[in-house]
């Protein structure tokens, strides 16, 4: 197992720190300014990436890996908001076209590196730990570290100490024996679903198409829940359809459905209320896009649940 050390921006870790104190941060978008060469392979899905910011030798904090994607700009502020580590998108704007070599236009939707992590942490100052004894002060990005090795060993002791006595991070009651001893598994933390893991979860299982129009747009794509968060507050994948906006409207309004049988249905009350709707009936029982993974497809409880609560029959 691994962990990764990376060379951190005090200003996006202070800003994340604060924003933790007000409410519940459960991801971030650990961004680059320009897209990498390739994917981030330095982890695996739920490995520990650690925070070391530039300019000292301490470990901060840290988060658990759950994908790396490539974003326009937009569609990174408009999943992750201010947990990209900046209070508007203009300073999100501000910052990363600082950092990049191609100056670019104000209205420029440029793409950036996103790496998704999820249930960070941000210590206070008395948490902090020192870095790795074979830490290079060449190093620019950051290094990786085996976990059964003895520097990666130490690594993960010290993280692992403070997340059980900060609770910052819950941890499996059945296996934190295993982790006291200092092994590493992937299913140790329970990782709750943010909002932007949800949408990039969909995002990707819909290979970013509308699941009705095939629109491939991706700004112009939202991540829809098809029974309403405030109700289930979990964001499972098989919850999600990925709809161009304005279906997604339709479809939360309840002029839109999908039948557990993955067809589209229009409510006759578009005609009735807005005198309108005939590029919505022409989508009248298509089958929809279903995602090639059985297991991430809408389930049929939920579309169920939406077709009798929520449907303008």
């Amino acid at each position: 197992m691994r962990a990764f050390v990376r060379v951190t921006d005090s200003n996006w870790f202070t800003y994340l720190r604060g924003l933790s104190l007000r409410e519940p941060v459960q991801e971030v978008n650990f961004w680059r300014p320009s897209p990498g060469r390739g994917q981030f392979r330095a982890l695996s899905k739920g490995e520990p990436l650690l925070f070391k910011l530039r300019g000292d030798n301490v470990i901060v904090g840290g988060g658990f890996f759950e994908r790396y994607r490539e974003w326009p700009i937009s569609l990174a502020w408009r999943v992750f908001g201010e947990k990209n580590g900046a209070p508007s998108l203009e300073a999100f704007r501000n910052t990363t076209s600082q950092l990049r070599s191609d100056n670019p236009q104000p209205w420029e939707d440029y793409t950036i590196g996103c790496i998704i992590l999820a249930k960070p942490f941000f210590w206070d100052e008395n948490d902090w730990f020192l870095q790795p004894s074979n830490w290079s002060r060449y190093i620019q990005v950051g290094k990786g570290y085996d976990l059964t090795h003895p520097i990666g060993s130490d690594l993960w002791r010290q993280t692992l100490d403070r997340l059980q006595r900060t609770r910052v991070v819950e941890l499996a009651s059945d296996e934190e024996q295993h982790l006291r001893n200092g092994a590493f598994r992937r299913a140790t933390v329970r990782r709750r679903v943010g909002q932007g893991i949800f949408h990039s979860r969909v995002l990707d299982a819909y290979e970013g198409h509308c699941a009705v129009t095939r629109e491939r747009a991706v700004p112009a794509l939202d991540a829809a829940h098809i029974k309403p968060f405030s109700l289930t507050q979990e964001n499972h994948l098989r919850n999600g359809l990925l709809l161009r906006a304005d279906v997604h409207r339709l479809f939360d309004a309840g002029y839109v459905t999908v039948t557990p049988e993955y067809h589209v249905e229009v409510s006759e009350r578009v005609r009735i209320d807005f005198n309108d709707g005939e590029n919505y009936f022409k989508l009248h029982g298509n089958q929809i896009l279903v995602p090639a993974n059985p297991g991430d497809r809408p389930g049929g409880g939920y579309l169920q649940w939406h077709n009798e609560n929520q449907f303008r029959a």
